[in-house]
């Protein structure tokens, strides 16, 4: 077009003036920098600055200029050129970066969409897969799941979740080990033409390779791997869409991890749910078999039977083991009701004394009341209570030397009502003093046949707890268990005269 409108002009260069050539010619630049960019445009610019002076001004066909405002037409247009391809050249950069990133943002949304509304959270990570293999033309991406405490999950690509076992390269293993030590510098190397960047990823030597550790509140949680036959290359905008894909893959991770932890806890939850009304339903059929059985061991012991002192022993024993069962099952359903009312230290201490007397093996229980002060008189329920300090003294029968004696002591503590269990057992060691009070748990090496479920400790809490009580566990000084048991004190007021 250039070599065209310059034959028609020169044809007519007497009688057209140097303004029309030079627009005409200004038109022709900027058609030049809007098809072919800013090279063409300058190229244009300065090829039409030598035909304007050539062909255009006195004494024409010859790279000469006559006057000083010929010079002035010269430099102008080249200046108007210039500067016109220059900005014309920027808006179409603005352009394209801001069509780009409105294809980002498009895409940003749609994944967010499409992520939020898979059904399964494995879905979710594989489309974020496939989103960043066909943005950046990667011919391979996958995620790998990190947990610091599992270790690496199985691979995810677009085509869905590997199997787990398989070896994991050795750039993902050093992208999480690297990310758990930032203080240690190291390159990124993205391909001859991105060079080298400080980054927390870790890339081969070739550049074919990239991982990318996934970070969610400044925890790993995977980590992006990019794998290709040519070097991976990526512009600053590229490696900016990737940061944010990868935030999406870190969060699609994360919710993988989180649905799977819900879907343990709920099938936990529900075989905690089964056992209690497995252990409930036993419990209540076994009652009427036991009564049965002691009942038939009275009366054999009656008829001179020897053996029946041992079963109906033995009878007894499985009767509190099934009241136990039946207790938990009560008080995981919340159907045991307390009723608080003023009760003596000391009915409930010769109450406990009667009950368990059976029980004691020959061992020596010492009782103790502090009467040296008021009256020691507390708001709990008797009943539920007299079954707290039981499974405490059984706890120290249990446990404690058979000849060494067990203290039983009732006090006053400012608003507490306490009851002191205390032996001069094994103790508990501080690893396991809240363990101690869960259901099921014995001391370390007590069999699994010793005749309790581990049930005791845990009733005696809740039921405390139930009447705003307390059982806490206490070292005993000189080696030993202190086990107290804490109700509402109640300070009576003297009778009027």
């Amino acid at each position: 077009m250039l070599v065209a409108i310059t034959a028609v002009m020169r044809a007519f260069r007497g009688q057209i003036d140097q303004a029309h050539v030079v627009l005409v010619y200004l038109l022709v630049v900027l058609g030049g920098s809007a098809t072919g960019g800013r090279a063409p445009g300058l190229v244009l610019a300065g090829v039409s600055f030598l035909l304007i002076d050539y062909y255009f001004q006195p004494p024409y066909d010859f790279l000469t200029v006559g006057k000083p405002l010929d010079w002035l037409v010269l430099v102008a247009f080249l200046a108007t050129a210039t500067v016109s391809t220059q900005l014309l050249a920027r808006a179409r950069a603005e352009a394209e970066e801001a069509r780009r990133r409105a294809m980002e943002v498009s895409s940003l949304a749609q994944l967010g969409s499409e992520t939020l509304s898979a059904g399964r959270a494995e879905e979710a990570l594989e489309r974020v897969v496939e989103v960043i293999q066909g943005t950046l033309s990667i011919a391979t991406c996958a995620v790998y799941p990190w947990d610091a405490s599992v270790g690496f999950g199985a691979e995810v690509t677009r085509d869905g979740t590997g199997k787990s076992g398989v070896p994991v390269p050795d750039s993902v293993r050093l992208a999480v080990e690297r990310s758990r030590r930032p203080s240690l510098p190291f390159a990124l190397t993205l391909g001859s033409a991105a060079g080298s960047a400080e980054s927390d990823g870790v890339g081969v030597e070739d550049g074919r390779e990239l991982a990318l550790p996934l970070r969610v509140q400044q925890r790993v949680v995977g980590v992006l791997r990019l794998a290709n036959d040519t070097p991976i290359t990526l512009g600053a905008s590229q490696r900016r869409f990737l940061d944010a894909l990868g935030y999406y893959a870190a969060l699609a991770v994360e919710r993988v991890r989180l649905v799977s932890e819900a879907e343990h806890a709920e099938a936990l939850r529900e075989a905690d749910r089964m056992r209690e009304e497995l252990l409930a339903s036993i419990s209540h059929d076994l009652r009427t078999p036991l009564t049965t059985i002691k009942a038939l061991a009275q009366t054999a012991a009656l008829a001179g039977d020897a053996a029946a002192a041992a079963i109906e022993e033995q009878a007894d024993a499985m009767a509190r083991l099934v009241g136990d069962l039946l207790d938990m099952s009560r008080l995981r359903a919340g159907t045991i009701r307390l009723k608080p009312e003023f009760n003596t230290a000391e009915d409930l201490i010769g109450a406990t004394t009667r009950q368990l007397r059976g029980i004691l093996n020959g061992r020596t229980l010492r009782t103790k009341v502090d009467v040296t002060g008021p009256a020691l008189v507390g708001r709990f329920d008797f009943v539920h209570t007299l079954r707290v300090l039981g499974n405490l003294l059984e706890n120290a029968v249990r446990y404690a030397p058979a000849d060494q004696p067990i203290d039983l002591v009732a006090r006053r503590d400012g608003a507490w009502l306490e009851f002191v269990v205390a032996d001069r057992g094994p103790g508990v060691p501080p690893a396991s003093l809240e363990r101690i009070f869960e259901p099921f748990i014995r001391a370390p090496g007590v069999p699994p046949d010793a005749g309790r479920a581990g049930l005791g400790l845990s009733i005696a809490r809740q039921l405390a707890e139930l009447q705003d009580g307390q059982v806490v566990y206490q070292p005993r000084e000189g080696g030993g268990s202190c086990f107290v048991l804490r109700v509402p004190a109640v300070d009576l007021e003297p009778e009027p005269l």
